[in-house]
């Protein structure tokens, strides 16, 4: 197996990767090599892992000479099957494999948009790879259904969580301490601040919940949820029950420090940070669109709300902080959902069929 991918950085589909790698590291049927287009590893147990890691970084944004790179890893290595996680190395792997004769797996499919036009450079991308690849895998029915996918080549794998991430976390009451909380309740969110997640509508649904109340504190987890932009979208009179914490390692126990977990996105695949809210037993409060109606079970497991609909928010929030016997309900069914449908094992296991069925046909 050779693995591609544009970047280690902390990340959903980064992080899947070196799950699938920890795993296959431990089989004596698959072998694998991995090739990254960053300098940029935030996963650092994969430098431990014994899988030779390639760096292959462009000098610009229109380097050709990566497809010659490309092609010099793939004849020298000889993979049976190539493996690309992103659309970028999508495009650069392409042509290598095809001219070399490797099974190509395009793992492109990671997010929904709701418009896709020839403007879009994914879409662009999509539509100049997906002819010459084997396999074409999401992690959401969403996903393939925006980008058009070719339905015989289409196939949907989970994200899988791995439940060792919720052991030797930090108490509730040390995360307090160190944020300097002293409210009854936390809700959170952790996403990175970019345009395809919501934190302006997520901010406005706790501004409102703050006029009514003061007994709650906001955390903001994720790259550059500390940046001046992000804070200045919350109103001085907020601030000090906000927190924006920026990227953070061990997340989980910042999670497991919360009441109430949120997502609000404009498009989304199968989010890894909800997959985390659940596995940690935390009722969730996620904007409908992409794969969320997958992995969130309305009114069983949380709530699904309308896209940049803060009062929407808001209210759902405040239900669940008005009840503690429905938070604990509805994250049970979470965790015990993740648990039956999207543990690690079962995503390992579902990539492995998948490749055996590749290589024997």
């Amino acid at each position: 197996m050779l693995y591609v991918i544009d970047t280690l950085g902390s990340g959903g589909k980064e992080r899947r990767l070196v799950e699938l790698l920890k795993a296959l590291r431990i089989r004596n049927d698959f072998e694998a090599q991995l090739a990254v287009m960053s300098e940029d590893i935030h996963y650092k147990e994969v430098l431990s892992l014994g899988v030779e890691i390639h760096k292959i970084i462009r000098k610009t944004k229109r380097d050709l000479s990566v497809f010659r790179l490309f092609y010099i890893l793939i004849k020298s290595y000889k993979p049976d099957i190539v493996h690309c996680w992103d659309s970028m190395t999508a495009v650069y792997v392409t042509p290598a494999s095809k001219m070399l004769n490797c099974k190509l797996v395009n793992g492109m499919v990671i997010d929904s948009p709701a418009r896709q036009n020839i403007f879009n450079k994914h879409w662009l991308r999509a539509r100049l790879t997906f002819p010459f690849s084997n396999v074409i895998v999401s992690n959401s029915n969403a996903g393939l259904t925006a980008y058009k996918a070719p339905v015989k080549k289409s196939l949907v794998i989970y994200n899988g969580f791995n439940f060792a991430r919720t052991e030797n976390l930090i108490n509730k009451e040390s995360v307090r301490e160190q944020l300097n909380v002293y409210t009854k309740y936390i809700v959170g969110m952790v996403a990175t601040f970019w345009e395809n997640k919501d934190y302006p509508t997520y901010y406005k649904a706790a501004c409102l919940l703050l006029d009514k109340r003061r007994d709650v504190t906001f955390l903001a987890i994720g790259t550059d949820t500390d940046s001046p932009d992000s804070i200045s979208l919350v109103g001085e009179k907020y601030l000090s029950n906000f927190r924006h914490l920026g990227k953070r390692t061990g997340v989980e126990s910042y999670i497991n420090a919360m009441d109430v977990c949120v997502l609000s996105t404009f498009t989304e695949g199968l989010s890894n940070s909800v997959l985390e809210y659940m596995a940690l037993g935390k009722p969730v409060v996620v904007t409908l669109g992409g794969g969320s109606g997958e992995i969130v079970t309305e009114g069983i497991t949380g709530y699904l709300v309308n896209n940049s609909d803060p009062d929407a928010l808001a209210g759902k929030i405040e239900l669940l902080l008005n009840d503690p016997g429905l938070c604990e309900r509805m994250g049970s069914a979470g965790r015990q959902r993740v648990i039956e449908e999207f543990s690690v094992d079962k995503m390992v296991q579902n990539y492995i069929e998948l490749y055996t069925r590749i290589i024997l046909n």
